[in-house]
């Protein structure tokens, strides 16, 4: 297995060396290679190359089987112009890897019930998978400006963009629990009506499937009031990423969750939280998203389900034996920092503390 790791900018370089560490030990104990290459990307990179996607990171991506990133942003870039902004490293690496969709898993085990933002028989039993369309939409949309006075942004979806995530959506709905819930803003948005149009034919093509179609805003409440009923929700670029945050409250933190990002010549795997610069350094950040970052890597693209489950199966263990980080601290023990974390979820992978 050859990994691409960018570290990136705040937390990003202590959550992916958390992952890498686990990663290694989980190959380790079941006897396989791992081949690791280590570039810079985002404001690191900025300012190492002048640039937020160097073309020797670039490179090093397109030759590796997945990549590994930690996070991009810092404060440093809050003045500088938009080609020099941290995320337009991250965007264009996303372009240029031809990732078209996102795979965001939402599921909440027993032993986090008290850290979720609601209460526990509500939340229990939550298991879905965010399906988001990450290459087109109005991140990408032509043209876009700011003049000062006025600013503009173009919100734009073809029918085989909208038909690709669709066809994956149902394709993984079928493996799972046979929903999906297509979400959209229909009601306004002409986008949103192509969209909506392109998944009801999409789904002909799937009978085994389940479809519901659900305006973005009562979307949001649901995900609130009963977010056991979503298994598969499918929706675009923006609307995935602002609800995938949202149903992170689901779990109790935005460092618990992982993400895959799909499509073109080498897939792209990181947690969804930012950089969180204000603890980078202070040993307090949650490795959980990066850990369910390889775990999904492990099952999507190199097909070692076996690995993955020891993965998985480690950081439960730590859970349920009260092991937390402090953004999911709910009494009891008191909080461990990335480094004890990791070190249990090692341990619990047979390659010691």
């Amino acid at each position: 297995m050859k990994l691409a790791v960018l570290p990136g900018d705040g937390v990003g370089p202590e959550v992916t060396d958390a992952a890498v560490r686990v990663l290694e030990a989980a190959l380790e104990h079941r006897g396989l290679p791992l081949d690791l290459v280590t570039r810079p990307v985002g404001w690191a990179a900025v300012q190492s190359h002048g640039t937020p996607l160097p073309d020797p990171t670039l490179e090093a991506c397109r030759q590796a089987d997945a990549v590994l990133l930690g996070a991009v942003g810092h404060p440093g870039a809050a003045d500088a112009p938009p080609h020099l902004r941290p995320e337009a490293g991250l965007l264009g690496l996303r372009r240029a890897l031809g990732c078209w969709a996102n795979l965001r898993p939402v599921r909440v085990p027993d032993a986090l019930l008290d850290a979720s933002a609601l209460r526990p028989e509500r939340v229990r039993g939550t298991d879905l998978l965010v399906v988001r369309e990450l290459g087109g939409g109005l991140y990408y949309g032509e043209p876009r400006g700011d003049d000062g006075h006025r600013a503009w942004n173009t919100l734009t979806y073809d029918r085989d963009e909208v038909r690709r995530i669709a066809e994956l959506a149902f394709r993984l709905a079928a493996q799972r629990r046979g929903r999906v819930t297509s979400i959209d803003k229909a009601n306004v948005l002409e986008t949103s009506r192509l969209w909506r149009r392109v998944v009801e034919e999409e789904s002909h093509a799937h009978p085994d499937v389940t479809l519901d179609s659900m305006l973005v805003d009562r979307a949001a409440m649901e995900l609130v009031l009963h977010p056991t009923r979503f298994d598969v929700i499918l929706t675009s670029n923006l609307m995935g990423d602002i609800l995938s945050d949202q149903a992170a409250g689901l779990v109790g933190s935005l460092g618990a969750l992982g993400s895959a990002s799909l499509g073109g010549t080498t897939d792209l795997y990181e947690p969804v939280h930012g950089s969180a610069p204000e603890i980078a350094g202070t040993g307090r950040a949650n490795p959980m998203g990066a850990l369910a970052s390889v775990s999904l890597m492990l099952r999507t693209t190199v097909d070692l389900p076996a690995v993955a489950d020891d993965v998985d199966a480690a950081v439960e263990a730590c859970l349920g034996d009260g092991i937390r980080t402090d953004d999911l601290a709910a009494g009891g023990r008191p909080p461990v920092g990335t480094d004890a974390f990791t070190a249990a979820v090692v341990e619990r992978l047979g390659g010691g503390a």
